[in-house]
């Protein structure tokens, strides 16, 4: 078996294809040998090390797969089923893993697996987002940043299906029509279009319920300055690096706002957490608020290339990685 492996911190050529044995599989593991793999911004952390790792270290957070082994004391699932995962532990860019029982769901037969390996960790996160971090409600108009990227085209669907008006930004002409097929009623041009002007001017100088900004630095003061009284300030990513350090002052003088770092894993800690997401999850894609765009497939051997890709901004919607 082969996985993709970096034995230091660095750019895309750090990525290596290299043999993998993974063992058996612990009691309460189960082994998959994955079908497709998601690629996401946080394996980019990863590999450069701004969320450091123990070198050398695997790659990836997400996969869907085939059951082919079970450890000792494993209920609920058997050899031959297919499932997905996401999994707080780096590893998923391999093609044999051993992963614990208890971060794992079952596919819906009419949910492929590249679907599923392009929406738990994406899918997942746009789910805490909208209904946890911050429960957005009919009527109301939120501001998204990135709304072509992973979690942007999920979240901006799944935003207009409960009825809220998105203002998605995105980084180029060529994708606000993507971004209006998927949801966003006013698209605008990061880097062309003001920001704060156009958001208070669409409305009407109220300003937005909350900001979902996986951006980062390049972004945070102006998205704070897009907030009504009392909006809420979530910043999800660091696309452009991290924001930057304020005083909590500056949410007192834009009118109470709200900020909030959330992270995925403290929304699906507990077993019962992740199995009410995940039945969620699957349930807006199979009726259709959710559409799963998959915008580009690599074979596992090219990650770099993907990982190349997707810094440079030519991705759109998820990507996969395909064993094999």
């Amino acid at each position: 078996m082969r996985g993709i492996r970096f034995h230091e911190h660095g750019g895309p050529e750090v990525l290596r294809m290299e043999d993998w044995d993974p063992g058996p599989p612990a009691a309460g593991e189960v082994q998959l040998r994955h079908t497709a793999i998601g690629l996401n911004y946080i394996d980019v952390y990863d590999r450069t090390g701004l969320y450091p790792a123990q070198l050398p270290s695997g790659m990836g957070r997400e996969a869907a797969g085939v059951v082919v082994a079970l450890g000792r004391a494993v209920r609920g699932v058997r050899v031959g089923d297919r499932v997905a995962y996401v999994h707080s532990v780096p590893g998923a860019y391999c093609e044999l893993r051993n992963v614990p029982a208890q971060r794992l769901v079952k596919i819906p037969r009419d949910i492929t697996d590249a679907q599923a390996a392009a929406i738990m960790l994406k899918g997942l996160t746009a789910r805490a987002l909208l209904r946890r971090t911050y429960r957005v409600r009919r009527g109301e108009t939120i501001l998204v940043h990135a709304a072509v990227g992973g979690v942007g085209l999920i979240l901006t669907q799944w935003a207009h299906a409960l009825g809220a008006t998105v203002i998605g930004v995105v980084g180029s002409a060529g994708k606000a029509e993507l971004a209006r097929r998927h949801g966003c009623r006013h698209v605008l041009i990061r880097g062309r279009d003001d920001l704060v002007a156009n958001v208070r001017k669409i409305t009407r100088g109220q300003g937005v319920a909350v900001v979902y900004d996986s951006v980062g630095r390049d972004t945070f003061m102006a998205s704070l300055d897009c907030l009504r009284p009392l909006g809420m300030m979530v910043t999800y990513g660091n696309a452009s690096g991290p924001p930057p350090a304020i005083s909590p002052l500056e949410l007192s003088t834009r009118g109470s706002l709200y900020l909030t770092r959330p992270t995925l894993f403290s929304y699906i800690g507990e077993r019962s957490e992740l199995e009410a997401a995940a039945r969620e999850l699957f349930s807006v894609v199979r009726r259709g608020m959710v559409r799963v765009r998959i915008g580009q497939r690599y074979p596992l051997a090219e990650a770099a290339a993907a990982h190349r890709d997707l810094e440079a901004r030519r991705t759109t919607g998820s990507t996969v990685l395909i064993p094999g």
